[in-house]
């Protein structure tokens, strides 16, 4: 299933993918034990969403003894652009502006991730303000009939 065919993924998808994306390659006890001790999640509800994002093409599942070892497909940077492309695609016009402030209001951002964002929004700027100062093109007037 390729990336345009994907489900998107629930709230709890969101959160399993999260411990398999930091173990990288995680056994399914593994996966088992850390939902149950974050959400209370028992196994069953785990393998549920285990075995879902499986079949959605987000993870793959490798069977090893009387489990599965289980590997993201997508890195997590990967999906979570994609999710914020079609956030942004589904923004109503007027809205970006105030959604990317809150977006980095509530992200925990280092000094380098701040000067990567002054670099893009510094080139912006310049760029609205080179297209502000192009000269507009003449629209020729349509002759009258007489």
């Amino acid at each position: 299933m390729n990336s345009t065919e994907r489900k998107d993924l629930s709230k709890a998808e969101w959160k399993v993918m999260k411990i398999v994306w930091e173990l990288q390659k995680a056994m399914s006890r593994e996966v088992y034990t850390i939902a149950g001790q974050q959400y209370s999640w028992a196994p069953a509800t785990v393998k549920t969403i285990l075995k879902r994002l499986t079949t959605k093409g987000y993870i793959s599942a490798t069977p090893v003894g009387n489990g599965f070892v289980y590997r993201p497909i997508l890195s997590a940077a990967t999906l979570l652009q994609s999710a914020a492309d079609n956030l942004l695609t589904n923004a109503i016009e007027g809205t970006t502006g105030p959604l990317l402030v809150h977006m980095v209001e509530q992200s925990s951002l280092n000094a380098d991730d701040l000067d990567s964002l002054q670099k893009l929004i510094d080139a912006k700027k310049q760029s609205l303000q080179q297209s502000d100062h192009k000269p507009k093109s003449k629209r020729t007037q349509p002759r009258s009939q007489s």
